[in-house]
């Protein structure tokens, strides 16, 4: 846990905030430490602030000592269903939004979480990226946080409208797939930093990915030739350390 917390530490900016300018806080409640690690980063890599517990008693404690925004809660816990958590977060902060994780995809669960006063359902297998979108529209709704100005990210001559999906470069219209939009969105969110191919490929595909790094590869090949061609390239390959996207000097 300790690594992946420096792997995901500096990054910039958060375009989601407190009402106090404070980060977002969200915590993630998940007895398979390797998916609770994984969505932690992935959230990190927001700019907000996570905590995270394994079981229901633990994520009652952590939610009324923290305080969060938002909590990611799966449905099967050791100690106590997620619906049983869900009441018992309810009463210490009334208004959290809650997103359900869970390996269960019949209609009656999906129903019975939401009846019970889940915001909102995510069924497992997932990609982070439908995880951090998904709470990023329960956060947008809910009157604890605010959006600062602007959704565009800027890295030298090159945006990303985070709402339009509109992306340019030194003035010029980019056109590029809903894929190759995440890629670049995680790969700006992160400027000047090496992100390794096991963190692209967590972030803006699946969790569970199988080893099939060549897919990284692929893509970033296919955003060079729309970043970069006939440019001074921002995305440059770190050897055996991963990616990097930066300013053209």
């Amino acid at each position: 846990m300790s690594s992946m917390n420096a792997a995901t530490s500096g990054q910039g900016k958060a375009d989601l905030q407190r009402a106090d300018g404070s980060p977002v806080r969200v915590v993630v409640v998940d007895d398979e430490e390797t998916l609770a690690e994984l969505v932690s980063m992935a959230l990190r890599m927001e700019g907000w602030e996570i905590r995270s517990a394994g079981n229901g008693t633990d994520a009652v404690r952590v939610a009324r000592e923290f305080r969060p925004d938002a909590v990611v809660l799966d449905v099967m816990l050791p100690d106590f269903s997620g619906l049983e958590v869900l009441a018992k977060l309810r009463a210490e902060l009334p208004n959290v939004p809650v997103l359900f994780l869970t390996a269960r995809d019949a209609v009656e669960d999906r129903i019975a979480g939401l009846t019970a006063g889940g915001d909102d359902y995510v069924t497992k297998p997932f990609s982070l990226e439908e995880v951090v979108l998904r709470l990023r529209a329960l956060l947008r709704r809910s009157h604890a946080v605010s959006a600062s100005a602007g959704s565009t990210l800027v890295v030298g001559d090159l945006t990303l409208d985070e709402d339009s999906r509109e992306v340019h470069r030194a003035g010029e219209s980019v056109s590029l797939t809903a894929t190759e939009f995440e890629l670049l969105r995680f790969l700006m969110r992160n400027p000047k930093r090496v992100l390794s191919k096991a963190q692209i490929l967590d972030r803006v595909w699946s969790y569970d990915f199988g080893g099939q790094a060549n897919i990284v590869e692929l893509y970033i090949s296919y955003l060079r030739k729309k970043i970069d061609a006939g440019r001074e390239p921002m995305i440059h390959t770190m050897r055996g350390a991963g990616y990097v996207l930066k300013p053209a000097t």
